[in-house]
């Protein structure tokens, strides 16, 4: 493991030469004398790393749910009875596929009919039209025979709108989930038949602190995982940052948006996410083990050109 560091600037060594001492063991037993004994122990043996320069990206973590991009229920539009309902449950459904068909019979009956008047109504206005052309026939019948012919035609309009609507068909490619009724039930406007999700696309809804606010950007990277699917991540980007910060919690929402192939990954799971925040492509790189603490200051053993050794203060970055 690796530990980037900032160099202060009472490193005066150049970077070719620069190396830091690895201890193999606790430095509380190195060169200590054994208590009620008169012997010193022998210098303990060290390793010597150098420092070397590297791309370090600062990450940010963050449990997140991931969401469909398009779920709706799927609901009727109108009391009749259901005859049919198509579709597979928990299976792909295409843009425009069917999902339930409702009873059509009185519609039908009922479009023959307004086809008639309709008809009718369009050789009244054309006889009349020809009649007043001729000058033999008031304007006035000419215009209620055009109204009545509009009439007629909102009428078949009206008509074929309810018969799409005994048709239910799924407004967007997904996958979908259980039958709420079965074939033969009567539905009421407004039942639901089913869900849809499309689950080819997903969100990933998530928070942030407030700190991360100016460097956070629409665009950044992101890496999904799931408890479900542990050793395969999915990458994304960060689409929507919340303009406004939550006062009660000093957090943002974050959404990003990610590609699901195979469609593995489903919405209501929990999300591991990590959020690239920026890249650095020449930090100072150096081993973890090479790190001391004393209180909160960071220390490193460094080889001075003469080969002796100083206690070097560090800045710590991303580890």
């Amino acid at each position: 493991m690796t530990q980037h560091a900032n160099w202060k600037t009472k490193i005066k060594v150049s970077f070719a030469a620069l190396a830091v001492f690895i201890f193999l063991m606790n430095t509380g037993c190195s060169q200590q004398q054994a208590q009620g004994g008169g012997f010193q122990m022998p210098p303990m043996p060290v390793e010597a790393a150098t420092v070397t320069e590297s791309a370090v990206v600062d990450p940010f973590d963050a449990v997140g749910t991931i969401e469909a991009e398009d779920a709706i229920t799927v609901v009727s539009e109108m009391d009749a009875l259901v005859i049919s309902l198509p579709f597979r449950e928990g299976q792909a459904i295409a843009k425009g596929g069917l999902i339930a068909q409702l009873d059509d019979t009185q519609l039908r009956a009922e479009e023959e009919r307004a086809k008639a008047i309709l008809e009718q109504r369009k050789v009244t206005y054309d006889r009349i039209k020809t009649i007043t052309d001729e000058g033999l026939g008031a304007a006035q019948t000419l215009d209620d025979a055009a109204a009545a012919l509009k009439v007629a035609e909102a009428d078949l309009a009206v008509i074929r709108a309810r018969l799409q609507k005994t048709r239910i068909v799924a407004p967007f490619s997904g996958i979908a989930g259980a039958r709420r009724m079965s074939a033969g039930a009567f539905v009421r406007a407004g039942s639901a038949i089913t869900d849809l999700a499309q689950i080819d696309k997903l969100r990933i809804n998530f928070s942030a602190p407030e700190r991360y606010y100016s460097s956070l950007q629409r665009g950044a990277e992101v890496k999904v995982s799931t408890t479900a699917y542990p050793n395969e991540a999915l990458i994304g980007k960060v689409e929507v940052i919340e303009p406004l910060v939550d006062q009660a919690t000093r957090r943002m929402k974050v959404i990003a948006a990610i590609d699901n192939p195979g469609g593995k990954f489903r919405p209501g799971m929990s999300a591991n996410v990590t959020v690239v925040l920026g890249e650095r492509p020449n930090a100072l790189v150096i081993p973890s083990e090479a790190v001391f603490v004393e209180g909160d200051q960071a220390l490193v053993f460094v080889i001075q050109a003469d080969s002796t050794v100083a206690r070097t203060p560090v800045e710590l970055g991303t580890r």
